[in-house]
């Protein structure tokens, strides 16, 4: 095996831990949210604090200087899906660093003080809305890894380009006022 090689495994274990492992807990609380189930809602949303910084910050990182390394010395910087790729992860940081945390700190700040509350709970469930889109970059940018794609690869871009509208829109159009569903 060669340092490429090594490189790129190691890159997709990584992502396979960041990408998977919060999919998994979106999946789980989304289930709990529809079933009015609040304490298992709360559960996967303390699961989210306790591995967002422990697993999934550290496994993005992992992810984006591996693959900056490959880049560096074999690939290089100049391919649209490197470009793509490098802009994927920005947008995935930007919304973790300036939406998910802080809006997971208001939640647990809201518990602390007041309990749970709907206030709480509809922190959280922005929280699984922003998901929504942030998970749809995520495809992206793994399509796009699988893919490569080139600026004549119009399909490929146009699919991902329709996948990046129904995640805004699935986010956004549901950032208004969701209805409370009793414990």
């Amino acid at each position: 095996m060669d340092w490429y090689s090594l490189f790129k495994f190691l890159h997709v274990v990584a992502a396979v831990l960041w990408v998977g492992g919060g999919f998994a807990l979106m999946l789980l609380a989304v289930r709990a949210d529809r079933a009015g189930d609040t304490d298992g809602m709360l559960q996967v949303m303390r699961s989210v604090g306790e591995l967002g910084n422990r697993l999934f910050m550290p496994a993005s990182l992992v992810t984006l200087l591996l693959g900056l390394v490959m880049c560096w010395f074999w690939v290089g910087f100049t391919d649209l899906w490197i470009v793509l790729g490098l802009a994927g992860y920005a947008m995935a940081f930007l919304i973790g660093t300036l939406v998910f945390k802080p809006t997971a700190d208001r939640m647990a700040a809201i518990i602390a003080r007041d309990g749970v509350t709907p206030a709480a709970l509809d922190q959280g469930r922005r929280i699984l809305k922003v998901a929504r889109f942030d998970y749809a970059m995520m495809l992206i940018i793994v399509a796009d890894m699988v893919l490569k794609p080139t600026a004549s690869d119009l399909p490929i871009l146009s699919a991902m380009a329709v996948v990046f509208a129904a995640g805004l829109w699935a986010a956004f159009d549901g950032l208004r006022p969701s209805t409370v569903v009793a414990a």
